[in-house]
């Protein structure tokens, strides 16, 4: 569940950089070059903090 809530988070992050790079007239496919590479970031940071460690 922790997941869902920093993906979601994550999304709201994406969706804000990438309006805000629209308002300052970036072309378009910066702005999906830089959604995709932040939506990777965001995965990855995600599986980081919130998986469980193994038991050994």
């Amino acid at each position: 569940m922790s997941f869902g809530i920093y993906a979601v988070g994550y999304l709201i992050l994406i969706a804000g950089v990438a309006y805000l790079a629209h308002l300052m007239h970036i072309p378009q496919h910066y702005i999906v070059a830089g959604a995709i590479i932040l939506l990777g970031i965001g995965v990855v940071t995600g599986v980081q903090s919130t998986r469980q460690k193994d038991p050994s």
